[in-house]
């Protein structure tokens, strides 16, 4: 397999996404090659050290989901098996200031491991400067900050299989139309390789696997509230559309709706990350064909081991990756399992 480390990460990027069938690799923020977070474990024997330890560690999250709790489990599970003590979990409410009062507050606590999203790479570089000077082991969700370097400033950087959640994107969209079709591309239309990654990965495998599903619509958006009417026009101009996939499900929810007010129910939507709206549709036949979402859970426990092996000296890969699932009507309730560790909602499984 082609060797990501040496290029730069828009190199790598457009080489990745040049060919779904012979080369599909998620890649980092700096074209790192990725490795799977089934790979980055504490061995049973460090057990003990760890806990002879008395080692602490703090959560600093960006927000409050059902995502962000399942990797609160994940990564609390795997530090309780470890000895290793939480002692302060935040909500920076998407504010970058707020963020970086959170990241003061909890280095009163002195902690040996931070967990966090960086909001904002240049901010968060000063925010976390007092943890480097105090080597602490930061490990980053989905992002980081700029200038920190791998092994220098911290552990790991720990996200999805972003590839594979666009390409099954895709597979679940042809599955549903008989491999035919004309599709509508409605893709993150903002510089982050996270959401990048994951919509090139649906429009690259449609093109090179599927020869007879075409894009013939495609529009950017980066204010989920304008979802519908980006919906609308797109419909007007292609009534025919067979299928629609949509960055994530905060926009495909003003999709669904666009298609109910013009009484469409034949074009099919698939979306990334889990919502209850857009299952519910989905689990009752509606245009939903399929969501494609994380294992939350596992981002957690793959970002508490990757911190817990830098206090015992050891390297963990520079960025890590936790599989995708395809949730259909027929494996809502697995699928919500393996993503967020939680029943599905009662609504989905009457």
């Amino acid at each position: 397999m082609m060797k990501l480390s040496k290029l730069t990460a828009a190199g790598a990027l457009a080489t990745l996404l040049m060919t779904s069938a012979t080369f599909a690799q998620t890649i980092g923020p700096n074209g790192e090659t990725a490795t799977p977070s089934q790979e980055v474990v504490v061995a049973d024997s460090d057990v003990q050290t760890l806990k002879d330890g008395g080692y602490k560690a703090a959560l600093v999250w960006h927000d409050q989901s059902d995502f962000v709790n399942a990797v609160t489990e994940g990564a609390t599970d795997e530090f309780t098996r470890l000895g290793i003590e939480v002692v302060a979990t935040t909500n920076a409410g998407f504010d970058t200031a707020k963020q970086r009062s959170d990241i003061e507050t909890v280095m009163t606590k002195e902690p040996d491991i931070i967990l966090a999203l960086p909001l904002d790479p240049v901010a968060s570089a000063a925010a976390f400067k007092e943890a480097v000077d105090n080597d602490v082991q930061l490990v980053f969700l989905s992002n980081v900050p700029s200038g920190f370097e791998h092994g220098a400033q911290y552990a790991s950087i720990v996200t999805d299989d972003l590839f594979a959640m666009g390409k099954q994107a895709a597979d679940a969209l042809a599955a549903d139309l008989g491999e035919t079709g004309k599709v509508g591309w409605i893709y993150h239309d903002a510089t982050y390789y996270v959401t990048n990654q994951r919509d090139n990965a649906f429009k690259s495998t449609i093109e090179n696997d599927y020869p007879n599903m075409e894009i013939v619509a495609q529009a950017g958006i980066s204010d989920p509230a304008r979802a519908e009417d980006i919906a609308n026009a797109m419909l007007l101009k292609h009534p025919d559309l067979a299928g629609v996939y949509v960055t994530w499900a905060g926009p495909a929810e003003g999709v669904l709706s666009a298609l109910r007010a013009n009484g469409n129910k034949t074009t099919k939507v698939v979306t990334l990350d889990l919502s209850e709206p857009i299952a519910l549709d989905m689990v009752r036949g509606g245009n939903v064909a399929a969501i494609v979402a994380d294992e939350a859970y596992e981002l957690g426990r793959a970002m508490a081991a990757s911190a817990a092996r830098g206090l015992l000296g050891q390297d963990s890969p520079a960025f890590v990756v936790a599989p995708a699932v395809t949730v259909n009507a027929d494996n809502v309730s697995e699928g919500w399992m393996r993503s967020l560790h939680r029943d599905a909602p009662e609504s989905l499984t009457k």
